[in-house]
Parts: structure tokens; C-alpha cells; sequence
């Protein structure tokens, strides 16, 4: 099996290939992870140059569609698809509505599979195009199938559409020893929480400093970590941890910090969290329990599918600050062990894992295909 995955988001043009795919490494990982069930992958790009480059077995091909418009841009990828000769496609992100349709025109023998990267239904006077793109689609990948009720409320999944569910992408983290991890950190606290997310609305840091506040009494020794990029609401996390005086002493903000930092920061914690309202998958999560790191994050369709429903970690209701101190005195008080979580990972979410559910997806999507062309 061929699979082509595309990327039609346009690659910054001051970066050069190298430093493209390491700052974009799901890119790569999503490519290599299919690539470790014997799908043998191409990737097309978006670019502002026409290059090629091969790494670890994949070719990358970067075209150049700078001042297309979406039907054009489509075309002009569809060109190279036709030499690449591929026996699936696979578009990354559900909002290309009019590139995909340009290539199914071009491309009428191949099914397509599109992967959603945390997308939502598009305003109403976009609709009728979303409907005749996803009318030539095989099918669609969410990390949860209750991702795409919206999509289908929407009215933009016909029927004979499939829906698979398979995790966004996997992590290369290792859980290595959390003795030398603190070490090198400085980390500490019994339980050492860590959150690594933005400080915005909807990953809603208050609600989880309001949890922490209310988990101290049972957990003196508790410390709260906070590695972030973005920060919209900083001055009022700021606020809220400077008015109590319990909180003072026990969160720390790290600010923005590497990705190779990350790891080592995620192998020095006992726990996880997140106060998320929504995520298409949930790239933090997916390093911590590839990291061995207990996850207490809240019941959404993403992070129930990430720790099989609940069966390791805790889950708890988004907004409420009272479960989470719950959640968090129960990890605290029945300890799992990072081998237990990495076992968890190494089952459902490594590479191996993944991967042999999307070689599944490409069988199942081109023998439906076939069938319907015969």
C-alpha cells in the first residue's frame, strides 16, 4: 500500500526543510507512525519552493502554490499526485474543502481519507461546498467518534461516509528516570503536578488553580508546575495565585520552554493535568503518558479516547473545580506506576499501535473503493 498524505497549510517560506520538519513534528511523526505497519508514505507539502527530500524511507515533496487560489492549488497538487501513483490519499485537516474537491476531480480513482486536526464545522454560506467535498470523501478520522457530531448535525456527512477513530498522532518520549529527571529540572512535590498548555479560555487554568486550592488540605506537599506558550489570561492567573496565600507557595510558572524540555519536565511529574473544554486530540496528554505520567484531565471525547475512557488516570468534568480536587486526592492516594501508564501507551497509542489502525483504515477505504469502481 501507497499512501500520499497531503498538507495543503502552506510551509512558512523563511524556514528551510530541515527546520520545517522539526518544528513541525507531527508532520513527521504521523508520516513514520503509518510508515511502521509496512505503508509505504509520500508526503506532499505545501510550500513556496518545488524540492524533494527523503528521510527515514519517506519522501517529502514540497510544491510550490504560492498565489493559487484553493480549486488551483488542488490542481496543481493533484499534477504530482498522478506521478506519484499512489493507492490512497490522506489530506490532513477537514478545512480544504476546495482543494479536495479540485483533486477528487483530477483524481476520481483514488479514495480519499481526510484527518481532522481539531477543525469545526464551517459558517452556514461555506456549507454546500463542505457537502460536495465530503460527497467525494472515503472517509474521515477523528481521535473520537463523538468528534464529528457536530460535522453530521451540520449536515456535511453524507451517509455513505466513513468514520474512523484513531488517535491524532503518537509521541517518541520515553518515561527515563524520574530521580534524574528532577534532577536536572528541579522539580519537586509529593505529588509534583504538571500542566503544559496554553493559558487561555479553553484550556481554563483558573478552574484548575481553583481545583489545586482545594486539594491542599489533603495534600500539603502538593507543587503545581505551569509550562505555557500563549498566555491571554497571565494577569489573571497571576492575580489568582498571588490572593491565596496556599496557592503562593505552591504553583510555579515556567513560561514557554522547548519541546526537548518538555520531555524532561514530564519525566519529573507524578501527574498530569488539564482543565481543557475541548481538543481534537490532545498532543500534551499523548507525551505525558508516553512519559509514564498519571493524567487527571477533563471528560471530553479526545481525552476519554487517549486513556481508554478513564481506565488509566482520572477524568473530571471540565469547570469543576471541586472534582478535580477530588480526582487529584484519589491519584495522589492510589498511586499508578509509570510502567503502568507507558504499558497503557505501548498498547493503544505508540507508533505500532497507531500505525497498524491506519494500515487498517487504508485496506478498508480502498477495497470499498475498488468495489464501487468495479
Amino acid at each position: 500500500m501507497h499512501v500520499a498524505h497531503i498538507n495543503f497549510l502552506q510551509a512558512p517560506a523563511n524556514l528551510t526543510h530541515d527546520e520545517l520538519l522539526a518544528q513541525w513534528h507531527s508532520l513527521v511523526d504521523i508520516a513514520e507512525l503509518v510508515a511502521t505497519a509496512g505503508t509505504r508514505v509520500s508526503v506532499i507539502q505545501a510550500a513556496a519552493c518545488n524540492d524533494r527530500l527523503t528521510r527515514n524511507g519517506i519522501d517529502y515533496h514540497f510544491i510550490d502554490v504560492r498565489g493559487l487560489a484553493p480549486s488551483a492549488r488542488g490542481r496543481h497538487i493533484a499534477r504530482l499526485l498522478a506521478n506519484v501513483k499512489a493507492d490512497v490519499l490522506h489530506v490532513n485537516g477537514l478545512d480544504f474543502a476546495g482543494e479536495v474537491l479540485a483533486v477528487s476531480k483530477c483524481l476520481p480513482q483514488l479514495p480519499i481519507l481526510v484527518q481532522d486536526h481539531a477543525s469545526r464545522p464551517p459558517r452556514w454560506w461555506r456549507r454546500p461546498r463542505w457537502r460536495r467535498c465530503y460527497a467525494t470523501v472515503s472517509a474521515v478520522v477523528f481521535t473520537a467518534l463523538q468528534q464529528a457530531r457536530p460535522f453530521n448535525a451540520a449536515g456535511l456527512f453524507g451517509p455513505q461516509l466513513r468514520l474512523f477513530a484513531i488517535p491524532e498522532s503518537s509521541s517518541r518520549f520515553t518515561t527515563g528516570s524520574r530521580i534524574h529527571a528532577r534532577a536536572e529540572t528541579g522539580l519537586y512535590g509529593d505529588p509534583c503536578v504538571l500542566w503544559v498548555g496554553h493559558l487561555s479560555a479553553g484550556k481554563d487554568p483558573l478552574t484548575v488553580l481553583d481545583g489545586i486550592a482545594q486539594a491542599v488540605s489533603k495534600l500539603p506537599d502538593l507543587q503545581l508546575w505551569c509550562a505555557f506558550g500563549s498566555a491571554p489570561l497571565l494577569q489573571e492567573v497571576q492575580r489568582r495565585i498571588d490572593s491565596d496565600a496556599q496557592l503562593a507557595k505552591r504553583v510555579h510558572l515556567l513560561g514557554k520552554v522547548t519541546h526537548t524540555e518538555v520531555e524532561a519536565l514530564m519525566q519529573s511529574a507524578d501527574i498530569f493535568v488539564s482543565g481543557s473544554h475541548a481538543e481534537g486530540s490532545g498532543y500534551a496528554l499523548l507525551e505525558a503518558l508516553a512519559c509514564g505520567v498519571v493524567p487527571v484531565v477533563t471528560d471530553i471525547p479526545s481525552f476519554r479516547a487517549l486513556t481508554g475512557n478513564g481506565s488509566v488516570g482520572r477524568l473530571w468534568p471540565r469547570s469543576d473545580a471541586l472534582r478535580l480536587a477530588e480526582a487529584l486526592v484519589d491519584v495522589a492516594s492510589n498511586r499508578t506506576s509509570q510502567q503502568q501508564v507507558r504499558a497503557h501507551f505501548d498498547a493503544t497509542l505508540s507508533f505500532e499501535a497507531v500505525g497498524r489502525r491506519w494500515a487498517d483504515a487504508y485496506a478498508q477505504i480502498h477495497e470499498d473503493h475498488r468495489r464501487r469502481s468495479s
